[in-house]
Formats: structure tokens, sequence, C-alpha cells
């Protein structure tokens, strides 16, 4: 009895050990998904070697697709752009001042296209996005963003952000710098003298704030700031498509997006983002 036990306890020690490679394989496939690496290891044994080759491979030509894609949509939108913004240029002319109504509807179909593009090309890049990018490190990335926002919006500004120390977001840098400079733009261009970013983790994944203390949207007439191209006030130019195109990439991504008021009187955007499994 005594040697079955012995017998049973060496059985289960050897295939413990037989299959810790395929358990690090798989603790290395969940630091894909949460892009902390972009490879498998290749030092694995003999058995392994031909799946790890492959998967990188496959990961590798994914990469290599996703450039390639994004590359050709920044291209499209570069090439459709461009003459869109001749034809408006062109529709506001002294050629049509004896025409104000056909310059009105050319403008305005000219500025549906335009936007309808610039949501588009975003919304498929963002579908496109099959591998998951260098994690967003705040620490890094922050600061900069907020310094080149001052540049642009005035030292009077007192842009600030809170997140802990190390806090990495796992999503690409490129879209998650879009969403957070469409957000902190809309509330510069609104704030009268201080704009806030928060970011922390919490339980069920991420939470991204900004508010500011400008004027604010009151309750009822938040919902109309999604609709494209719709602006409170026709004489700024916020509050309109910047928070459409949040909302797509936050939608892409399984978040929530909700607009409330800043502790400030002004307004705060608040983004919950889900963990990535």
């Amino acid at each position: 009895m005594t040697g079955l036990l012995l017998i049973l306890l060496l059985q289960r020690i050897t295939v413990r050990r037989a299959l810790r490679p395929l358990e690090k394989a798989r603790e290395q496939i969940a630091q894909l998904q949460q892009g902390q690496r972009s490879q498998l290891d290749d030092q694995v044994p003999v058995e392994l070697e031909p799946l790890v080759a492959q998967i990188n491979h496959l990961l590798a030509h994914t990469e290599d697709s996703l450039k390639r894609s994004r590359n050709a949509l920044g291209n499209l939108g570069h090439a459709l752009k461009t003459p869109l913004a001749v034809l408006l240029s062109l529709a506001s002319s002294e050629q049509l001042d004896a025409h104000p109504q056909l310059r009105k509807i050319l403008k305005t179909q000219l500025e549906q296209v335009q936007q309808r593009l610039n949501r588009e090309l975003n919304r498929a890049r963002l579908s496109g996005d099959a591998l998951p990018g260098a994690l967003f490190d705040c620490d890094a990335e922050l600061p900069g963003l907020l310094a080149t926002l001052n540049m642009i919006h005035g030292q009077h500004l007192d842009l600030s952000y809170r997140a802990p120390a190390g806090l990495q977001l796992p999503w690409d840098r490129e879209d998650l710098l879009e969403l957070l400079g469409n957000l902190l733009d809309n509330a510069c261009k609104w704030a009268d003298a201080e704009v806030r970013l928060g970011v922390s983790e919490t339980a069920e994944g991420f939470e991204l704030s900004v508010e500011d203390d400008g004027p604010g949207i009151p309750e009822d007439s938040r919902d109309q700031v999604f609709s494209r191209g719709t602006r409170l006030d026709e004489q700024t130019d916020g509050h309109g498509l910047g928070l459409g195109i949040v909302r797509d990439i936050v939608d892409t991504w399984g978040g929530v997006l909700r607009l409330q008021g800043s502790d400030w009187g002004g307004l705060r955007v608040l983004i919950k983002l889900p963990k990535r499994t």
C-alpha cells in the first residue's frame, strides 16, 4: 500500500513538472492580452517549439497587417480631408455671396461628410486594433499632454491630474492620447481657470474623469452634445464632435460614458472602462 502511494506521488510530481512549461505559456498568453509583451518566449521544451513558433509568427503577421491597415486608413483620411477642406473654403468664397441658400446647403453637407469621415475612420482604426499595443504609462504620458494643452490654450489655465504612481492602462497609447486629448481640449475651451484629469483603477476596471470650472451643461441638455456636430454655443468650438469621437472609442472598448456636474460648477465627463481579459 505504501509503495502504491509512493508511486502515485511520484506520478503526480512528474505530471506537474511536465505541465509546468504549459502553465508558463498560459501566463505569457495572459500577458499578451494585457499588453505586457508582444511575443512568447522561445526558450521552451522541444515539444512546444513548433506551437510557440507558430503563435509568434501569427502575432508578428497580425501586427504587421494592423500597421499597414492603420497607415492605409491614415493615408485615406489625408487624401479625402484635403479636397473636403478646399470645397469648404470654396463654399465660403465671395463667388457665392449672391447665393446664400446654396452656400448654406453646401457648407452643411460638406461639414456632415467631413464629420462622418472623421468618425468612421476613427471607428475603423479602433475596430482593427486586434493586438494590444504598449501599455499607456500615466507617469510618462500625462505631464507632456497637459503641458502641450497649456501651450495651446494659455498659461492662465491650471491643468492638473491625479493618478496612482506607476499606473499603466492596457490600451493602445495612440488611442488613449486621442481620447484624453479630445476630453481635455474640450474642457480647456470652456474652463475659466481650472481643468482636472483623474485616472484610477477599480475592482471592475478603470475610471477616467475630466472636469472644468466653466459654465457646464444643464442636465436636460447633456444628450444633445453627442449629436453629430451639435454645439450648445456656436461661438465656441467645443462640446460637439470631440465628445462624439470619445463616445465612439468608449463604445468600442465596451465602456460607459456619463456627463455630470463638476464640483466646480462646470462639466465632469466620467468614463468607466472594463478590465481587458
